[in-house]
């Protein structure tokens, strides 16, 4: 998964002064966001979106099964100016595509997978670490991980990913457990300097067996 300050990166490689860009960047924010499967980025419609609070955004996952995921203002903000901006934001175009190509029709997920390798290339140009094959799965496991650093309860973020069970929301938190503690082995090294025993102290020792024959 991606880190936070690369999932910023990835996200400020869209030329905002472009209208592409702009579109871009909706796109990409809304998956990250949502955390949701590519193919419920590609379903989505305009009434899809809710922008007034309680901000959110409706998806239909696997066994045509309906969510509502809540949306961070900055995604808010983003969405709302490219519905204005692409005048989707009108009463008859409610049912249209959220996302559409140049032919005005809705993005697949190949569509969507191209989209967003372009500026994993060039976030790489950037940051030559930066991971080579990010998907779209990528950022949902993304999002996933954060909501768990950040302290998120993993029955809310079973509810945001739309798990049937919360034991497969679990395995991020297994997985992040186990990062944590490959972390942790890393500089255990620092802390492992050993203590020496007292009982082998002769003096020590001697001292301790004189004060207990004092006693008696």
């Amino acid at each position: 998964y991606l880190s936070a300050d690369e999932v910023k990166l990835l996200l400020n490689q869209p030329d905002r002064n472009k209208k592409t860009g702009r579109c871009d960047l909706a796109l990409l924010l809304l998956l990250y966001d949502t955390g949701a499967r590519v193919q419920e980025i590609a379903d989505l419609t305009v009434s899809s979106v809710r922008l007034e609070p309680p901000s959110q955004v409706t998806l239909l996952g696997k066994g045509r099964k309906m969510r509502a995921v809540p949306l961070m203002s900055n995604t808010v903000a983003v969405i709302e100016q490219y519905l204005k901006e692409n005048r989707l934001n009108e009463p008859q175009k409610m049912q249209y595509p959220l996302f559409s190509n140049h032919r005005n029709e809705k993005l697949t997920r190949a569509g969507i997978s191209y989209i967003l390798k372009k500026y994993v290339d060039l976030a790489r140009k950037i940051d030559n670490n930066f991971p080579e094959n990010v998907t779209p799965h990528v950022l949902r496991h993304s999002k996933a991980m954060h909501l768990l650093e950040a302290g998120v309860n993993v029955v809310y973020i079973r509810d945001i990913l739309g798990h049937s069970d919360v034991s497969t929301t679990e395995i991020y938190a297994k997985a992040n457990l186990n990062m944590k503690r490959a972390a942790l082995e890393k500089v255990a090294h620092i802390a492992s300097t050993e203590v020496p025993s007292w009982t082998t102290d002769a003096p020590l020792m001697e001292w301790l067996s004189s004060f207990g024959k004092s006693l008696t």
